[in-house]
């Protein structure tokens, strides 16, 4: 019975001091995968040579100005 209790006591001792590191171990796993996801090149579906609509809009609005000035 003694042997019992005693190994009971190490395992839930062992646990004890484990788990924060497993834990850790996950969590730090967890971040890696999406760090690595987010350095992938997003695949987007507008063109790169072409500009953005807040560039096209910009560049609308400067031409107007020189026009109406």
């Amino acid at each position: 019975m003694n042997t019992t209790v005693a190994l009971l006591t190490v395992l839930g001792i062992f646990v004890v001091l484990a788990l924060p590191a497993l834990l850790g171990l996950r969590r730090e796993a967890r971040i890696d995968r999406q760090l690595r996801a987010a350095q992938e090149p997003q695949n987007s579906s507008s063109n790169p040579t072409e500009p953005s609509t807040a560039t096209w809009y910009a560049e609308g609005r400067r031409s107007k100005k020189l026009v109406s000035s």
